[in-house]
Protein backbone atom coordinates (compact mmCIF):
# COMPACT_ATOMS: atom_id res chain seq x y z
CA UNK A 1 0.00 0.00 0.00
CA UNK A 2 1.03 3.53 -0.21
CA UNK A 3 1.63 3.97 3.36
CA UNK A 4 4.34 6.90 3.14
CA UNK A 5 1.91 10.11 2.83
CA UNK A 6 -0.50 8.48 6.01
CA UNK A 7 2.52 7.17 8.00
CA UNK A 8 4.94 10.13 7.96
CA UNK A 9 6.33 10.73 11.17
CA UNK A 10 5.86 14.58 10.15
CA UNK A 11 2.14 13.90 9.93
CA UNK A 12 1.98 15.44 5.98
CA UNK A 13 -1.32 14.21 4.94
CA UNK A 14 -2.65 15.81 8.50
CA UNK A 15 -1.09 19.19 7.45
CA UNK A 16 -2.92 18.85 4.39
CA UNK A 17 -6.29 17.43 5.42
CA UNK A 18 -6.13 18.59 8.83
CA UNK A 19 -10.01 17.57 9.06
CA UNK A 20 -9.08 14.34 7.62
CA UNK A 21 -12.55 14.75 5.39
CA UNK A 22 -15.28 14.94 8.50
CA UNK A 23 -17.06 17.61 6.84
CA UNK A 24 -18.14 15.00 4.19
CA UNK A 25 -18.85 12.24 6.75
CA UNK A 26 -22.59 12.69 7.19
CA UNK A 27 -22.92 13.10 3.15
CA UNK A 28 -20.97 9.76 2.87
CA UNK A 29 -22.95 7.81 4.96
CA UNK A 30 -26.28 8.79 3.71
CA UNK A 31 -25.34 7.17 0.42
CA UNK A 32 -24.43 4.49 2.30
CA UNK A 33 -27.87 3.99 3.89
CA UNK A 34 -29.36 4.88 0.50
CA UNK A 35 -27.94 2.25 -1.49
CA UNK A 36 -28.03 -0.58 1.06
CA UNK A 37 -31.55 0.22 1.55
CA UNK A 38 -32.50 -0.09 -1.83
CA UNK A 39 -31.70 -3.26 -1.79
CA UNK A 40 -32.32 -4.53 1.44
CA UNK A 41 -29.19 -5.18 3.00
CA UNK A 42 -28.98 -5.44 6.51
CA UNK A 43 -25.67 -5.87 7.94
CA UNK A 44 -24.58 -6.84 11.15
CA UNK A 45 -21.51 -6.12 11.26
CA UNK A 46 -19.66 -3.56 9.16
CA UNK A 47 -15.62 -3.11 8.77
CA UNK A 48 -13.99 0.48 7.25
CA UNK A 49 -11.48 -0.26 5.63
CA UNK A 50 -9.04 3.68 5.51
CA UNK A 51 -11.45 4.46 8.28
CA UNK A 52 -9.86 7.83 8.81
CA UNK A 53 -11.09 10.29 11.38
CA UNK A 54 -13.86 7.16 11.97
CA UNK A 55 -16.69 10.24 11.49
CA UNK A 56 -18.26 7.46 8.49
CA UNK A 57 -19.00 4.91 10.49
CA UNK A 58 -19.91 7.03 13.53
CA UNK A 59 -22.58 8.53 11.55
CA UNK A 60 -23.68 5.01 10.14
CA UNK A 61 -23.46 3.81 13.99
CA UNK A 62 -26.23 6.60 14.74
CA UNK A 63 -28.26 6.14 12.04
CA UNK A 64 -28.66 2.18 11.78
CA UNK A 65 -30.13 -0.67 14.07
CA UNK A 66 -28.88 -0.54 17.79
CA UNK A 67 -27.68 -3.72 17.15
CA UNK A 68 -25.06 -3.41 14.75
CA UNK A 69 -20.92 -3.43 15.13
CA UNK A 70 -18.85 -1.19 13.60
CA UNK A 71 -14.79 -1.81 13.33
CA UNK A 72 -13.04 0.67 11.25
CA UNK A 73 -9.17 0.05 10.43
CA UNK A 74 -6.45 2.42 9.32
CA UNK A 75 -2.73 2.45 8.73
CA UNK A 76 -1.90 6.02 9.75
CA UNK A 77 -1.29 6.79 13.54
CA UNK A 78 -3.41 10.29 13.14
CA UNK A 79 -6.33 8.63 11.82
CA UNK A 80 -6.91 6.20 14.48
CA UNK A 81 -5.46 9.17 17.11
CA UNK A 82 -9.02 11.18 15.80
CA UNK A 83 -10.90 7.85 15.11
CA UNK A 84 -10.24 7.00 19.00
CA UNK A 85 -12.36 10.38 20.02
CA UNK A 86 -15.34 8.55 18.74
CA UNK A 87 -15.19 4.61 20.00
CA UNK A 88 -17.96 3.31 22.27
CA UNK A 89 -20.10 0.63 22.78
CA UNK A 90 -20.54 -1.04 18.87
CA UNK A 91 -17.61 0.93 17.32
CA UNK A 92 -14.06 0.23 17.94
CA UNK A 93 -11.02 1.61 15.50
CA UNK A 94 -7.78 -0.61 14.81
CA UNK A 95 -4.62 0.58 13.50
CA UNK A 96 -4.23 -1.94 11.34
CA UNK A 97 -3.20 -3.30 8.73
CA UNK A 98 -7.02 -4.48 7.46
CA UNK A 99 -5.60 -7.20 4.82
CA UNK A 100 -3.88 -9.19 8.39
CA UNK A 101 -7.22 -9.80 9.99
CA UNK A 102 -8.62 -12.97 9.89
CA UNK A 103 -11.91 -11.82 10.76
CA UNK A 104 -15.29 -12.06 8.27
CA UNK A 105 -17.86 -9.09 8.02
CA UNK A 106 -21.37 -8.65 6.97
CA UNK A 107 -20.08 -5.40 4.76
CA UNK A 108 -17.16 -4.02 3.85
CA UNK A 109 -16.68 -0.33 3.36
CA UNK A 110 -14.14 1.12 0.97
CA UNK A 111 -14.70 4.70 1.30
CA UNK A 112 -12.69 6.52 -1.43
CA UNK A 113 -9.78 4.17 -0.69
CA UNK A 114 -8.46 2.18 -3.24
CA UNK A 115 -7.08 4.87 -6.03
CA UNK A 116 -4.29 5.56 -3.02
CA UNK A 117 -3.11 1.65 -3.25
CA UNK A 118 0.09 1.26 -5.09
CA UNK A 119 -0.74 -2.80 -6.32
CA UNK A 120 -4.60 -1.63 -6.34
CA UNK A 121 -5.66 -4.08 -8.13
CA UNK A 122 -4.20 -6.90 -6.04
CA UNK A 123 -5.22 -4.94 -3.22
CA UNK A 124 -8.59 -5.28 -4.35
CA UNK A 125 -7.92 -9.34 -5.35
CA UNK A 126 -7.19 -9.57 -1.78
CA UNK A 127 -10.40 -8.14 -0.16
CA UNK A 128 -12.83 -9.76 -2.23
CA UNK A 129 -13.51 -12.31 0.59
CA UNK A 130 -13.39 -10.29 3.77
CA UNK A 131 -17.26 -9.46 3.82
CA UNK A 132 -20.95 -11.03 2.24
CA UNK A 133 -21.29 -7.73 0.94
CA UNK A 134 -18.98 -4.62 -0.19
CA UNK A 135 -19.39 -1.05 -1.07
CA UNK A 136 -17.51 1.29 -2.70
CA UNK A 137 -16.83 4.93 -3.46
CA UNK A 138 -15.18 6.02 -6.05
CA UNK A 139 -13.88 9.56 -7.58
CA UNK A 140 -14.05 9.79 -10.83
CA UNK A 141 -11.16 12.19 -11.42
CA UNK A 142 -10.35 11.59 -15.32
CA UNK A 143 -12.84 14.50 -16.97
CA UNK A 144 -12.02 16.67 -19.52
CA UNK A 145 -11.71 19.90 -17.27
CA UNK A 146 -9.99 17.84 -15.49
CA UNK A 147 -6.98 16.99 -17.93
CA UNK A 148 -7.52 20.64 -19.00
CA UNK A 149 -6.67 22.25 -15.73
CA UNK A 150 -4.64 19.47 -14.26
CA UNK A 151 -6.60 19.36 -11.15
CA UNK A 152 -5.65 15.46 -10.74
CA UNK A 153 -1.60 16.76 -10.38
CA UNK A 154 -3.66 18.54 -7.31
CA UNK A 155 -5.72 15.52 -5.98
CA UNK A 156 -2.05 13.40 -6.20
CA UNK A 157 0.00 16.15 -3.85
CA UNK A 158 -2.89 16.62 -1.77
CA UNK A 159 -5.02 14.02 -1.66
CA UNK A 160 -2.54 11.19 -2.44
CA UNK A 161 -4.70 10.02 -5.57
CA UNK A 162 -2.47 7.49 -7.68
CA UNK A 163 -5.11 6.33 -9.87
CA UNK A 164 -7.90 7.76 -11.46
CA UNK A 165 -11.10 6.42 -13.02
CA UNK A 166 -13.93 7.35 -15.31
CA UNK A 167 -17.37 5.25 -14.07
CA UNK A 168 -16.74 2.11 -17.14
CA UNK A 169 -13.17 1.89 -15.48
CA UNK A 170 -14.13 2.11 -11.81
CA UNK A 171 -16.51 -0.91 -12.60
CA UNK A 172 -14.33 -3.10 -14.45
CA UNK A 173 -11.52 -2.61 -11.69
CA UNK A 174 -14.28 -4.03 -9.51
CA UNK A 175 -15.90 -6.98 -11.79
CA UNK A 176 -11.46 -7.77 -12.67
CA UNK A 177 -11.30 -8.10 -9.25
CA UNK A 178 -14.01 -10.51 -8.55
CA UNK A 179 -16.47 -8.34 -7.41
CA UNK A 180 -19.96 -8.66 -8.72
CA UNK A 181 -22.12 -6.08 -9.43
CA UNK A 182 -24.93 -5.31 -7.76
CA UNK A 183 -26.09 -1.76 -7.79
CA UNK A 184 -24.62 1.59 -8.63
CA UNK A 185 -25.27 5.56 -9.04
CA UNK A 186 -23.56 8.47 -9.26
CA UNK A 187 -23.44 10.75 -5.23
CA UNK A 188 -23.78 14.02 -6.74
CA UNK A 189 -21.67 16.48 -4.23
CA UNK A 190 -21.58 19.30 -6.71
CA UNK A 191 -25.58 19.18 -6.02
CA UNK A 192 -25.74 18.89 -2.16
CA UNK A 193 -22.59 20.71 -1.31
CA UNK A 194 -23.97 24.18 -1.89
CA UNK A 195 -21.28 26.06 0.61
CA UNK A 196 -18.39 25.31 -1.89
CA UNK A 197 -19.90 27.00 -4.68
CA UNK A 198 -18.58 30.56 -3.61
CA UNK A 199 -17.21 32.53 -6.71
CA UNK A 200 -19.13 33.53 -9.08
CA UNK A 201 -16.46 31.08 -11.59
CA UNK A 202 -17.88 28.04 -9.68
CA UNK A 203 -21.75 29.30 -9.63
CA UNK A 204 -21.66 29.58 -13.77
CA UNK A 205 -19.56 25.75 -13.71
CA UNK A 206 -22.99 24.45 -11.38
CA UNK A 207 -25.12 25.57 -13.94
CA UNK A 208 -23.72 24.51 -16.88
CA UNK A 209 -23.16 21.17 -14.90
CA UNK A 210 -26.56 21.12 -13.73
CA UNK A 211 -27.91 21.82 -17.12
CA UNK A 212 -26.01 19.12 -18.88
CA UNK A 213 -26.30 16.83 -16.00
CA UNK A 214 -30.08 16.96 -16.79
CA UNK A 215 -29.71 15.88 -20.13
CA UNK A 216 -27.34 13.27 -20.39
CA UNK A 217 -25.47 12.21 -17.02
CA UNK A 218 -23.13 10.16 -18.54
CA UNK A 219 -21.83 13.32 -21.22
CA UNK A 220 -21.87 15.61 -17.90
CA UNK A 221 -19.52 13.79 -15.66
CA UNK A 222 -17.25 12.90 -18.33
CA UNK A 223 -16.92 16.39 -19.48
CA UNK A 224 -17.08 18.19 -16.09
CA UNK A 225 -17.17 15.75 -13.25
CA UNK A 226 -18.83 16.96 -10.04
CA UNK A 227 -19.75 13.56 -8.82
CA UNK A 228 -18.72 10.20 -7.46
CA UNK A 229 -19.36 6.73 -8.34
CA UNK A 230 -20.87 4.66 -4.81
CA UNK A 231 -20.93 0.68 -6.15
CA UNK A 232 -22.69 -2.24 -3.87
CA UNK A 233 -21.05 -5.84 -5.08
CA UNK A 234 -20.91 -9.22 -3.52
Amino acid sequence: MAKKIYTDENGEYLKNNPTWHTEDSAWKASQINKILNRNGVNPKTVAEIGCGAGEIINQLHMSMANDVNFTGYDISIDAINLAKEREKERLTFKHENFLETTEKFDLLLMMDVFEHVDDYLGFLKLCNNKAKNTIFHIPLDITVMGLLTNSIMHRRKNLGHLHYFTKDTAIATLADSGFEIVDFFYTEWFFDFKERRKSLGSRILFLIRKGLYMIDKDFAVKMFGGVSLIVLTK
